[in-house]
């Protein structure tokens, strides 16, 4: 087998791993979303504490947000390099 079709593997079972992380990720900021939204909902008829906790519950989802934007990007970049591996097939 080529070199070139190793890494094209190699880099088929990393995309597929960060598929994967991405999809839990997902899950985990749509979850997320949902305690941010009630805690917004309290924090607006609600005490201080209130308010505190809709600050890190609105934290955490800009945390997560970032964390699938890396992880996009990474894929993007792997999915690059796959491609031109594949040209160079031709």
């Amino acid at each position: 087998m080529k070199r070139v079709h190793r890494k094209i593997f190699r880099l088929n079972e990393r995309i597929a791993a960060l598929e994967s992380e991405i999809a839990g990720t997902r899950a985990e900021l749509e979850y997320h979303r949902s305690i941010n939204d009630d805690a917004q909902r309290d924090a607006a008829v609600g005490n201080y504490i209130d308010r505190e906790e809709a600050g890190a519950t609105a934290a955490d989802v800009a945390r997560f947000e970032r964390a699938l934007a890396d992880l996009d990007a990474r894929l993007g970049d792997l999915v690059h390099k796959r491609d031109e591996l594949l040209d160079r097939l031709d």
